[in-house]
């Protein structure tokens, strides 16, 4: 199956042959006029030295005035042709590729570590151009080139064009066998190396503040410097690889060249073959061999291509794993969801994690009127988080979950997601500015629309403070407190208009006194809207604020009675 993955994901990144043999004609012109290029100019040296009238040497000057042209004219072409079918397959895979790890975000990429994740997106991905430019390509060009060259030099003398074809072979033998050799495994390497290395920066950069506190920041930096140390030898190995192969191939070129000479030279005269024809004899090889250095750099770079793709084929699974919820081919429309029904039932719901067929939920039934409110308690690992993942869909279930009389398997699960709103534990705010952290709920709200949403969530004054909507939030929400973010996400799911809002964990970062006023604030704005509440604590809340009271034990619920409410 892996191997399927990988011949698939190769396929795609080889565009198609409209596109792709522009390319190859291109770089077969420009080669061939780098080659022509040494072979007229080698004849017309020769020639002019024996002094002859104008008129028969004018042909050879025209000639490699347009060969000089042509070799960087073609090359341009070939340059802006073959990258411009690259970067087309390249945007086709990327998003191919987005559009198969969204499905399984955020629950399906649970061991899948961000720096892995960013460095396949982008640095394997980006790899895959390559198999167009730097291994096709180069290899049918080559090919063509070198087949005519010795063609050309076999009629000018069978024996020069024997030997031409002798060293052309040795040297794509023993440039593959040296640049296998030494470079193989660190081109192998290479891919993971990055990925290594973006993981620590990532954490390194990312948790920089605890690692201080903790007094880890040197150790973490030491691991990180040790990674760059890594990937750095792994890089020059394959250098001193490519530099060899370089050598190899100039040797088979000289090689060629004393071998026209020796053969070329008792032909002279008697045998029809004058100085200029020797002088192409001997100088031809070393244009070829300058095309044909390609191919044991062609292959090398095969090697890092397979690394980046069966890389990208672990990534991106070729099917979505059992727990993920795949939308069917016709999803009922959502206006078909009740607006009188109860807006959310759960009968006898079962899940597992994907991965895991430990179930995680366990017959778990619910109702939930428009405008209730109810918290869910129960301690951490019992299962809370995992239920508010089934509501909004991230994870699959079994039993019945319906939303106003809709089963909603049946539903989009972006249709599901415009009725079920989720403030996450951590909420995650984008590196920008306050205003595109809420756009991204409804992008066709004014700002008006904005304040109008920030001043239900109580956050006004503060607004005022920073400047307005343009205020930046920072990386991860790094410049607001843990409080500010679960009012910014509040007013998300407020833009959204959901009819249900499930709140997880909202106070766990805040203090005490924080904490009451945000869980006072969520129930209150969300009851002025009509919105139905779903608060996720492992801590008791105000009997006040809340309809009913259930708790999660070992992924089952059972309600609470008064008696069952702990003192506050």
């Amino acid at each position: 199956m892996r191997d399927a993955r990988v011949r698939s994901i190769l396929r795609r990144s080889q565009p198609p042959l409209r596109r792709f043999w522009p390319a190859v004609a291109f770089g077969v012109l420009s080669a061939g006029s780098a080659v022509a290029l040494l072979g007229v100019s080698a004849w017309l040296i020769t020639r002019a030295s024996e002094q002859p009238s104008l008129i028969f040497i004018s042909f050879a000057v025209v000639g490699v005035r347009a060969f000089a042209l042509g070799r960087a004219f073609f090359r341009y072409l070939e340059r802006l042709v073959g990258h411009d079918a690259a970067f087309h397959q390249l945007a086709a895979i990327r998003a191919g590729m987005v559009d198969a790890l969204v499905p399984l975000a955020p629950d399906g990429l649970g061991a899948t570590r961000r720096g892995q994740l960013l460095s396949t997106l982008a640095d394997d991905v980006d790899e895959l151009q390559n198999r167009s430019l730097r291994v096709v390509q180069p290899l049918v060009t080559a090919g063509i080139v070198s087949i005519v060259t010795v063609v050309g030099i076999t009629v000018l003398l069978p024996a020069a064009g024997l030997i031409l074809a002798i060293a052309l072979v040795l040297a794509g033998i023993l440039g593959t066998v040296v640049n296998g050799t030494l470079s193989a495994r660190a081109e192998r390497q290479l891919a993971p190396l990055r990925a290594g290395l973006n993981d620590r920066v990532l954490e390194l950069v990312g948790n920089l503040e605890v690692l201080t506190a903790f007094g880890a920041l040197h150790n973490a930096t030491e691991s990180t410097a040790g990674a760059g140390v890594r990937l750095t030898r792994a890089i020059r190995s394959r250098a001193s690889g490519a530099a060899l192969t370089a050598a190899v191939v100039s040797v088979l070129a000289g090689g060629a060249t004393v071998g026209a000479i020796l053969v070329g030279a008792p032909a002279l005269g008697a045998h029809g073959i004058d100085a200029p024809t020797l002088a192409v004899l001997a100088l031809v090889p070393l244009a070829i061999f300058d095309v044909f250095a390609m191919v044991p750099l062609a292959l090398s770079a095969r090697r890092q291509i397979m690394a980046s793709t069966e890389r990208i084929a672990r990534t991106v699974p070729a099917r979505i794993p059992s727990g993920i919820p795949v939308d069917g081919p016709s999803p009922v429309p959502a206006t078909t969801i009740e607006r009188d029904a109860p807006v959310l039932v759960l009968a006898g719901v079962t899940a597992h994690w994907p991965g895991s067929n430990r179930p995680v939920l366990t017959d778990v039934s619910l109702q939930l009127a428009r405008g209730e409110r109810v918290v869910i308690e129960g301690p951490t690992g019992s299962g809370k988080t995992a239920l508010a993942h089934v509501l909004t869909r991230f994870i699959d279930y079994e039993g019945s979950y319906r939303l106003g009389g809709v089963e909603a398997r049946d539903l989009a699960q972006d249709d599901v997601r415009a009725v079920v709103g989720l403030c996450e534990q951590q909420p995650y705010l984008f590196d920008s500015d306050i205003r595109q952290n809420l756009l991204f709920a409804r992008d066709t709200a004014t700002d008006a629309d904005l304040e109008a949403v920030i001043e239900r969530v109580g956050l006004t004054d503060w607004l005022h403070e920073r400047g307005g909507l343009d205020a930046r939030v920072g990386e991860r929400g790094s410049l607001v407190s843990g409080g500010q973010a679960q009012r910014i996400a509040l007013a998300r799911a407020l833009l959204a208009d959901v009819s249900v809002l499930i709140a997880d964990e909202p106070t766990a970062n805040v203090d005490l006194d924080v904490a009451d006023r945000i869980v006072r604030d969520i129930v209150t704005v969300a009851a002025r809207s009509g919105t139905a509440v779903i608060l996720i604590s492992h801590v008791a809340v105000a009997p006040d604020l809340v309809d009913r009271r259930v708790r999660m034990e070992h992924g089952r619920l059972r309600p609470l009675s008064p008696e069952d409410v702990p003192a506050r």
